[in-house]
């Protein structure tokens, strides 16, 4: 484990929304995996190329990344050892040998310079303190002309999940939770902006910027009930149920169950994420 500045997210990644994620770790798969083929795709990774997966989590990206990397190897960065032993377990119990898994903070962690061919993340860039000084580090770990793709939330409103979990305001104290607002700190809509996404990366040092939004429907649970307790049980939803009393979670999980009913169908309940798929390409030297 390697030194930590990003020490806020480091708490709550290994705390209880790390270990959620991590026991959880199919669950999430299943809201996510649409993702995976077009982030991967993006990232244009060859039989013997070495990634870079940050904020990788459980691990399920940098596992796909190996399967297509066969020759070369893959290797995930993470805050969460909860989520890394995880993905120590699954990259074992599914045969993935070419992978290997880290703990540290990316933003400051002494990446291999010139060592990967791509870096990717779905979800993972977005929770750190100095995003600058983030990327300016993937930089210096990308070959000459190597890749970035990245996966991150677009506008809040654009995602039916938080639609469906802000329709609790009533209930529970939301807050500014949900609403729209400019680029700040840490925290999975803090890159919603496509400028603010540009400004950031040609602040690291890549060019050929470019961000298309992808959307999916994600599996979020068998019914509406069972989404409901999942939504609830994440580290969102976990937080605001900590703040009322007992009878108030069980208004507010009845009240979301009823939200999702119109969301079930073919025996699941299914809701829509829009992201930004971001690619850009390592040029000149990174701002030291």
């Amino acid at each position: 484990m390697g030194h930590f500045t990003n020490t806020a997210q480091a708490e709550a990644w290994n705390g209880y929304e790390g270990a959620q994620w991590a026991r959880s770790q199919e669950r999430w798969d299943a809201v996510n995996d649409g993702f995976n083929q077009p982030l991967l795709n993006a990232a244009a990774i060859s039989e013997t190329d070495t990634v870079l997966d940050i904020g990788c989590g459980a691990g399920r990206t940098t596992r796909l990344a190996a399967r297509r990397a066969g020759l070369g190897r893959a290797l995930g960065l993470d805050l969460s050892a909860p989520m890394l032993d995880k993905a120590r377990e699954s990259a074992l119990h599914e045969g993935v040998e070419n992978v290997s898994f880290v703990q540290g903070d990316a933003q400051v962690h002494p990446l291999e310079a010139e060592g990967f061919d791509a870096v990717i993340s779905r979800y993972g860039m977005t929770f750190f303190t100095d995003p600058v000084a983030a990327f300016a580090n993937f930089h210096r770990a990308l070959r000459p002309g190597g890749r970035l793709a990245f996966i991150c939330a677009a506008e809040a409103e654009a995602n039916e999940w938080l639609e469906a979990l802000t329709s609790l305001r009533d209930i529970l104290p939301l807050g500014g939770f949900g609403k729209p607002g400019g680029p700040g700190g840490p925290g999975m809509f803090s890159l919603t902006d496509p400028d603010h996404i540009r400004g950031l990366l040609t602040a690291g040092g890549f060019t050929d910027v470019d961000t298309h939004r992808v959307e999916v429907q994600g599996k979020w649970g068998a019914d509406a009930a069972d989404a409901a307790a999942f939504l609830l049980d994440s580290g969102p939803g976990r937080h605001l149920l900590d703040q009322v009393t007992p009878p108030e979670q069980d208004e507010a999980g009845q009240a979301l169950t009823a939200a999702l009913k119109r969301h079930e169908a073919n025996g699941a309940v299914w809701l829509r994420s829009s992201s930004w798929l971001v690619t850009a390409v390592r040029g000149g030297a990174a701002p030291r």
